[in-house]
């Protein structure tokens, strides 16, 4: 970790180093660590220490970029030299208006010295549960838990300077048996927020349960979707039309439909990088403050989210606070702090209710199908079970999925009671809670 001084140091040289008419510098530093393990062993521990800057110039409307994690004086002077001549090659770009000027920022706390302090051997020691306890079962452990302390800078010379250090605890398993497999993961800010025990336990349950699955044929199904499953399913509906630029170029779900009900009564969504609950970054990548914005209100859509660029589209508008990172982006701004409603229900409530249905731990290998019906398809995984009359019976093959997240966030029977954060796979953090959702459709079904 650079800390705040050095680094606030080091903008302010790229910064007099710049003949742009105006420029941005982006600085990440990060401290990474890993431990993995397969077979129920631990078979890598690594360690990654960095630094980059990326460089944004503006010359008249035209706008170049360049990174390095050089912090040498003669690779910062290249990296500005270089953002600057990439700018000139580039064309007019008449939408854009300038960048950000200096706004005050929230206070967050999102920085856990257990979590940057944590040593090969705590990994390793949770690590050693997981696989001992699957060892003692019969079954093959594998994963990986992820710690990191990382800061984040954004200096503009129109005088914005943001910093905010964070740190960062993933631990994601996958238990297999013979025929079978079980998962879990848990996210946090905070490493003795991780219960390496219990997440081991629910892997290797669902391993355990996993074994001999019998094939049942595709159709519409009532369905739980653990809260695994539903991260990914918030994550391709906001990315699929909940940023500005989707909506202007008329590419988005939400296009010409705010205020109109567009799932059920019961889902509220929305993105807040200032909730503790989930991973909190207090601004975005130029250096505004992030605002909550509801994308749907009890089931009316509501909102989508802004950077800059998008907000100087439209008359009125203003960034919400979700610039990406500086580079060729062609979706625009982004929601990385996405949050579902809770509701009443438990997941043994909502197997206890259902006649007939599936269990679904969770979904990969996803792809948009149709963006503006939001139809999806993937592959359930590391869990699917037959539910018959309010239990679980057996476990299934897993099942090839094509459905309509609207249509599926318009059939929700039961939402549960508890959120959990999520590390996304894609991008930022999801906190979801499990759904029951009545008529999902499951279209092919797998060997294994």
């Amino acid at each position: 970790m650079l800390g705040e001084a050095k680094i606030k140091e080091i903008a302010e040289r790229v910064l007099a180093l710049s003949t742009a008419d105006q420029t941005e510098v982006v600085i990440l530093g990060e401290e990474n660590q890993l431990t993995r393990f397969a077979n129920s062993y631990i078979h890598q521990n690594v360690a990654e220490k960095n630094a980059q800057i990326r460089v944004r110039a503006v010359v008249g409307r035209k706008i170049g970029v360049a990174t390095t994690n050089d912090l040498s004086d003669e690779a910062l002077a290249q990296a500005v030299e270089s953002a600057i001549g990439a700018a000139r090659l580039q064309r007019e770009n008449p939408d854009f208006l300038y960048l950000p000027s200096p706004q005050p920022i929230p206070k967050v706390e999102g920085f856990v010295e257990a979590t940057a302090g944590c040593t090969p051997k705590e990994r390793a020691q949770a690590a050693s549960i997981i696989c001992r306890r699957a060892t003692e079962k019969g079954l093959n452990a594998s994963g990986a838990l992820t710690t990191a302390a990382q800061e984040i800078a954004v200096a503009n010379s129109l005088g914005v300077f943001a910093y905010y250090p964070t740190t960062l605890a993933d631990l994601e398993i996958v238990i297999m048996a013979d025929s079978g497999s079980g998962y879990a993961h848990a996210t946090s800010v905070d490493v003795t927020q991780i219960d390496a025990q219990a997440l081991g336990q629910e892997a290797i349950e669902k391993a355990l349960r996993s074994r001999d699955p019998v094939e049942i044929d595709p159709g519409d199904y009532t369905v739980i979707l653990e809260e695994h499953a539903v991260e990914e399913i918030l994550f391709y509906l906001t990315y699929l039309g909940c940023g500005a630029l989707a909506v202007q170029e008329r590419r988005s779900f939400m296009t010409d439909r705010f205020g109109e009900k567009i799932v059920g009564r019961n889902i509220s969504l929305w993105d807040d990088g200032l909730d503790p609950q989930g991973l909190p970054m207090p601004f975005d990548y130029e250096g505004v403050p992030k605002r909550k914005v509801d994308f749907i209100r009890e089931g009316l859509a509501t909102s989508v989210v802004y950077d800059t660029y998008t907000a100087g589209r439209e008359k009125g508008k203003e960034s919400t606070g979700h610039a990406t990172l500086p580079a060729p982006n062609p979706y625009g701004p982004l929601a990385a702090n996405r949050f579902m409603a809770a509701g009443q229900a438990t997941k043994e409530e909502m197997l206890a209710s259902t006649e007939r249905g599936i269990w679904v731990t969770r979904f990969h290998y996803m792809n948009p199908v149709h963006r503006f019906k939001t139809i999806i398809t993937g592959m359930t995984r590391d869990g699917t079970f037959l539910i018959e009359k309010g239990e679980i019976t057996r476990p299934i093959k897993n099942l090839r999925f094509t459905q309509s997240i609207l249509e599926a966030l318009s059939s929700v029977e039961m939402i549960g009671k508890e959120r959990k954060p999520l590390l996304s796979s894609h991008l930022g953090c999801g906190c979801v809670p499990a759904l029951k959702v009545r008529d999902f459709t499951f279209t092919g079904v797998t060997e294994f």
